[in-house]
């Protein structure tokens, strides 16, 4: 099983600088794949608590290479609840990837671990007839403190 690796966060995180300075990324420190991922940009400044400042991936099988490199930008760039991450904001960043393998359905809707599973929801949207989905990585669901085990 392949899993995310500090050498792929940085390799994302040379892509931004990369892409500022005009200049190519160094080249990767790991082994190609082909795999769903993710990358996440947070934001700390004044030792405050770090916050999301861009996450956008997909759910679809990529090469890991050229996929950290397409979402590291997108995720900065272009990820529609945010302004793009600016040149000036590289130093207050921290860059986290996600690689998402062993999907399974879940039997009910705490058939799910937090910590350990991820979530991807998808609905029929009842106001528009619309199908509507959302990806909630693992570490998500742990960050925010939900707790499977209450009453909803």
């Amino acid at each position: 099983m392949v899993v995310a690796t500090e050498e792929m966060a940085v390799y994302c995180f040379d892509t931004l600088v990369a892409h500022y300075s005009g200049e190519q990324p160094p080249p990767p420190a790991f082994e190609e794949g082909v795999h769903p991922l993710f990358v996440t940009w947070k934001k700390a400044t004044n030792g405050s608590e770090p916050r999301l400042r861009g996450c956008i991936g997909t759910l679809e099988p990529r090469q890991i290479v050229s996929g950290f490199k397409d979402y590291a930008l997108t995720s900065a760039l272009r990820d529609r609840r945010f302004s793009p991450i600016q040149s000036k904001e590289l130093p207050y960043l921290e860059c986290t990837v996600s690689i998402l393998t062993e999907y399974e359905t879940a039997l009910n809707h705490l058939d799910w671990e937090v910590g350990k599973h991820g979530l991807i929801i998808e609905f029929t949207d009842p106001d528009y007839n619309v199908r509507r989905s959302g990806t909630y990585l693992p570490e998500v669901a742990a960050h925010e403190g939900m707790d499977t085990t209450r009453d909803h």
